[in-house]
């Protein structure tokens, strides 16, 4: 099978577009949409398969150590809102960018456009408070069928409260809200990486390169 490496740049995709393209194994940071079959691990520097992966929202039940996430971050405010890039969330992502030996993103609009809740789609945010300090953000693309994680940080002094995951969790829970039928959580690596923690939901797919269709992940 040849290699898949593709590219475009879009400034404007509609709800029904982004479904199509994510069902396709298509991802974007902004206005720059790719796929890819295979990829470089940062910690490894060795070549591995691509795993593009997404949950079926109907078939999902959080696990036991998910439920004690979402019942530890309850203390927190949590708000579900159009996307925006601000001063206070630019130094959250300098913060959060410390935690990378490997590949450290340049700036936040490596993930995403100057304006996220207007183009190249609709974007929204999953932003976490400890009373008025912003600690967590989530970036999740909303289209008419799905939700598309893109990208998350958080405030690293609160680690223990395992803010990525919790931002992942309750994107979960505003797709389910909305009667959404998948949530892309964009792509991992065959072998061992970093993006481990992706595979550790349940009710998982994933895209199968040569058959051109999503099946069960088996893990």
């Amino acid at each position: 099978m040849e290699s898949i490496n593709e590219y475009f740049f879009a400034e404007a995709v509609t709800p029904l577009q982004l479904d199509y393209l994510l069902a396709h194994a298509w991802r974007h940071f902004g206005t720059y949409f790719f796929r890819y079959d295979n990829g470089l691990i940062p910690e490894t520097e060795e070549f591995s398969q691509i795993i593009p992966l997404r949950i079926h929202l109907e078939r999902f039940e959080y696990s036991k150590s998910q439920r004690k996430i979402l019942k530890k971050n309850e203390i927190f405010k949590t708000i579900f809102q159009e996307a925006s890039i601000t001063s206070t969330k630019k130094k959250l992502f300098e913060l959060h960018k410390q935690r990378f030996i490997h590949n450290t993103p340049e700036n936040i609009y490596s993930f995403l456009s100057k304006n996220p809740a207007k183009y190249p789609t609709n974007t929204y945010e999953v932003a976490v408070y400890n009373k008025r300090k912003l600690i967590a953000v989530s970036f999740v693309d909303v289209a008419e069928f799905s939700f598309s994680s893109v990208y998350a940080m958080f405030d690293t002094t609160y680690y223990a409260y395992s803010l990525g995951i919790y931002t992942l969790l309750k994107e979960i829970e505003f797709a389910k809200t909305l009667g959404k039928k998948y949530l892309y959580l964009g792509y991992a690596f065959k072998a061992s990486s970093f993006y481990d923690y992706k595979k550790n939901f349940n009710a998982l797919e994933h895209f199968d390169w040569q058959q051109h269709q999503w099946s069960i992940f088996e893990k």
